[in-house]
């Protein structure tokens, strides 16, 4: 399941580049598309890279991309700008990832 998320995952954060390069004019909400995108795209690449030893971990980098991304999103189509404060909370989850990925590793 977490295989079939993360490149679910991928998917979107390559659609949402793209309707960031092509599909708005506003620079800032070109800007929030290409930066959800791009922290999506590599938890996406990095969740399947570390679930056979971190499933976990795996599990918590999609969660924490999903939140950073989509409030990124929801901003650039014009969604509440409080969820700028929302945004930190996906990456903190990111940060948490890959510290919980790390410790895993390191028992091994």
């Amino acid at each position: 399941m977490i295989g079939a998320l993360a490149c679910l995952s991928a998917a979107i954060a390559i659609g949402a580049g793209a309707f960031g390069a092509h599909g708005v004019a506003d620079p800032k909400a070109a800007d929030w598309l290409r930066t959800g995108g791009l922290y999506q795209l590599v938890h996406a690449v990095a969740a399947i890279a570390v679930m056979g030893t971190a499933r976990g971990a795996a599990a918590l980098m999609l969660a924490g991309a999903a939140v950073f991304a989509v409030s990124l999103y929801i901003m650039a189509l014009g969604g509440p700008r409080w969820l700028g404060a929302v945004t930190p909370i996906g990456g903190t989850l990111m940060i948490a990832a890959w510290l919980w990925a790390a410790w895993t590793f390191g028992q091994r």
